[in-house]
């Protein structure tokens, strides 16, 4: 198969192969800390994470957030209750929505991993100058926007 532009793809050169595998390499390294340490996976960590934010949402609006899909939200929202980490509330109006939200222990998950997740972020950052922090932040969103021009992959409000 001979194209007629001659382009030939080289992974190793390709960006959305490259952002794939650094994605899950650095997510790995950290995954690694909280199966070990809290047995929650990556996945799990994930819904935790969400939910340390904005307590109170339903599991479709977890999935729009971490792009993941609503069958693996599902399951690892439901394991998550049986450990007792989330807590599910169903909404008295309509009783098809529920909210999530973390339980005491969720919490406490929640606030154990946030200091190690921060740290190894800095890790990563301390490798780069402030400038090239501050330019890799906005690649990314510029990138993100390009992505998913239909909404904000992520809140761009600073802290």
């Amino acid at each position: 198969m001979n194209d007629a532009a001659g382009d030939k793809l080289r992974l190793d050169n390709f960006l959305p192969y490259r952002l794939s595998v650094l994605s899950n390499a650095v997510s790995r390294k950290i995954a690694d800390m909280y199966e070990r340490e809290f047995d929650i996976s990556i996945w799990q960590w994930r819904i935790l994470a969400v939910l340390g934010e904005s307590d109170g949402i339903t599991s479709t609006e977890v999935a729009a957030r971490t792009l993941m899909d609503k069958p693996a939200v599902s399951r690892a929202t439901s394991s998550l209750i049986e450990r007792g980490l989330v807590t599910r509330t169903s909404d008295t109006a309509d009783r098809r929505k529920s909210a999530l939200g973390l339980s005491t222990a969720g919490r406490e998950v929640y606030n154990a991993v946030i200091p190690r997740a921060l740290a190894y972020e800095q890790e990563l950052l301390a490798a780069l100058s402030p400038e090239d922090a501050e330019a890799l932040h906005g690649l990314l969103t510029r990138l993100a926007q390009i992505a998913s021009p239909e909404r904000d992959l992520w809140d761009r409000r600073e802290d």
